[in-house]
């Protein structure tokens, strides 16, 4: 499996990737960061928005992922938030396109569900997925994920919705 180690993103790193300044997200974080970071830049103002009505979401929310030993961002991995009032995560990751198929996004969710299971709060992760996303399916794959149903993403439009107890 892929080496791997995640890069806390403070709310002053977020609010520059947000308005995208690398350069002063990439002092704020003390890492070089990537214009991949910023393209997602939608997603960064999301979670800004999360840890400005829960200071908690900090802990839980999308984190860099660097590449050891290399110290290359290879995308960005966490959880939507907090355990909710059922002691439900869910999980999201993402690899920058030009590092896909190298093992990033399996080493990024066996490291989140090392963190959920740590975390007595937590039951079950979740995990939502396009069906057309065979990649993410094959992911998700030996990790005690099963099909629960669906849903509709105003974003993404149908996923498929996956559950695993916490271990």
């Amino acid at each position: 499996m892929a080496s791997i180690r995640f890069l806390k993103l403070s709310p002053t790193v977020l609010a520059a990737l947000v308005a995208g300044d690398l350069d002063a997200a990439s002092r704020a974080a003390g890492h070089p960061l990537t214009p991949f970071l910023v393209e997602e830049n939608w997603l960064w103002e999301i979670r800004l928005d999360d840890i400005r009505r829960d200071p908690e979401a900090a802990e839980w929310i999308a984190r860099a992922v660097i590449a050891e030993p290399e110290g290359v961002i290879v995308g960005h991995g966490g959880f939507h938030g907090p355990p909710d009032a059922g002691g439900v995560v869910e999980v999201a990751y993402t690899v920058a396109p030009e590092y896909r198929r190298r093992g990033y996004a399996r080493a990024m969710l066996a490291l989140l569900l090392e963190r959920a299971d740590a975390d007595a709060r937590v039951t079950a992760v979740r995990a939502s997925i396009r069906p057309d996303n065979i990649g993410s399916k094959k992911v998700i794959a030996g990790f005690g994920f099963r099909k629960i149903g669906e849903q509709w993403d105003p974003e993404d439009g149908l996923e498929d919705v996956y559950l695993r107890g916490a271990v």
